[in-house]
């Protein structure tokens, strides 16, 4: 076979090969991301999905306002007018332009923080917490130490690059879960925009973030310096309820940082599908006791509660299994009420998932005197009781009676010689 044509030959098996290739292998390749460290970590298991050198501290720039908004979240009451700092950011930092002794809520700094990035707001709601920067950092990283972020050491409550101002990709994780578990947090950093006011002063900003205009983006935060590069801690929701945090540092320019975020949450979404073995209201054909005193009745078990699980693709659904149903039930039972230790449980092989109580489904009112005897009596070794009983109880009359009836023996009288 001539060479050209040996080529084209090799070049078509290729082609075909690439073709045959299943979607779902192609999907389980992770992309190629230009971030220097990155992880994605599926929340509800703590599962990472992927990751690159996420242990390396690097600066992390702004995402270091994130510790800041915490110990705000933490300290301060929303709704306190706090006047703003004598900090003096330099014309290249972010801020939004606070005067000095100019009063905003806690709440309208946190949004300035979160969402402008503002250096200003930083600093003024750190001595609004603290009394003075060098408290807020002995604070900041008293509440590192306290979470476990074992590679993070802060500086600042601003991100500006400093020797002890960093953190890993990790650990930036830990922090953005903390945080999540604050409703103000959750609905401030998926705002595309929000309004401040100052007295009659009012500003408008714009999420730096811009990726929470995607329908699946929902946080978190920015960063950039000149040691950082380009940082930015994310959160998404896919359409079935998969909830993955991403982190990427060290990405050369915003467009790269935006675009492998976008990338790496979209994959990851891939990656796991969403089970409920256990819904609420469920019931399960073991968890059927009969109850006592009403005769062929039982009593219905079902869910007290449900078990949503995030499982890897590919991987077997988790078990559910009922234990602690008791051999029978007996009034008075109110509907929902856990009955005994009955439990249904979800397993995936020897781990243990979740436990749900099993409740009931109906009540059972306490069984009246009627229902008592009538129970008594037509069980199965009560007839055969009460004849023996009966049996025995005749023939210990007759017993008596033939005694009473026998004639008494005569006493012979003694005669002398």
């Amino acid at each position: 076979m001539a060479p050209p044509v040996v080529a084209a030959v090799l070049l078509l098996a290729v082609v075909l090969a690439a073709a045959l290739v299943p979607a779902r292998a192609v999907a389980a390749l992770p992309p190629e991301v230009d971030a220097r460290n990155a992880i994605v970590v599926e929340t509800s298991t703590g599962e990472v999905v992927y990751a690159r050198r996420p242990d390396r501290p690097r600066p992390i720039a702004s995402a270091t306002k994130l510790m800041t908004a915490l110990l705000v979240l933490e300290r301060l009451p929303r709704d306190r007018s706090v006047p703003a700092s004598g900090y003096r950011p330099a014309p290249v930092e972010s801020q939004i332009g606070l005067r000095p002794g100019e009063r905003l809520t806690v709440a309208d700094l946190t949004r300035g923080l979160l969402l402008a990035s503002a250096n200003d707001a930083a600093v003024t709601l750190a001595e609004a917490t603290s009394g003075s920067r060098p408290a807020f950092v002995r604070a900041m990283n008293a509440r590192a130490r306290k979470l476990g972020l074992t590679r993070t050491r802060f500086d600042n409550p601003i991100g500006l690059d400093a020797p002890d101002n960093r953190s890993t990709a990790r650990d930036l994780v830990r922090l953005t879960l903390q945080l999540r578990t604050h409703p103000f947090f959750r609905r401030t950093v998926a705002l595309e925009q929000a309004t401040l006011r100052s007295g009659d002063r009012t500003r408008f900003i714009r999420n730096r973030n811009t990726l929470v205009a995607h329908r699946r983006v929902d946080g978190v935060k920015t960063g950039h310096t000149a040691l950082a590069e380009y940082v930015l801690v994310a959160s998404g929701r896919s359409a079935s309820g998969v909830r993955l945090i991403s982190v990427v540092l060290g990405e050369p320019d915003e467009a790269s940082r935006n675009e492998d975020t976008l990338e790496l949450l979209t994959w990851g979404f891939k990656q796991f599908r969403v089970l409920r073995p256990v819904r609420y209201g469920q019931s399960f054909p073991d968890a059927r006791p009969p109850i006592r005193y009403r005769r062929g009745a039982e009593l219905p078990l079902v869910a007290g509660g449900g078990v949503r699980r995030v499982v890897r693709r590919g991987d077997p659904a988790p078990q559910v299994e009922v234990s602690g149903v008791p051999e029978r039930v007996e009034g008075p039972i109110r509907r929902g009420e856990q009955v005994g230790a009955a439990i249904v449980r979800v397993r995936q092989g020897s781990r243990v998932l979740a436990e749900v109580p099993l409740v009931a489904a109906a009540a059972v009112p306490r069984a009246d005197f009627e229902q008592r005897a009538k129970d008594l009596v037509t069980r199965p070794y009560v007839p055969v009781t009460l004849l023996a009983a009966a049996t025995a109880s005749v023939l210990a009359v007759r017993a008596l009676r033939r005694g009473r009836h026998r004639p008494g023996r005569r006493q012979g009288t003694a005669r002398s010689a």
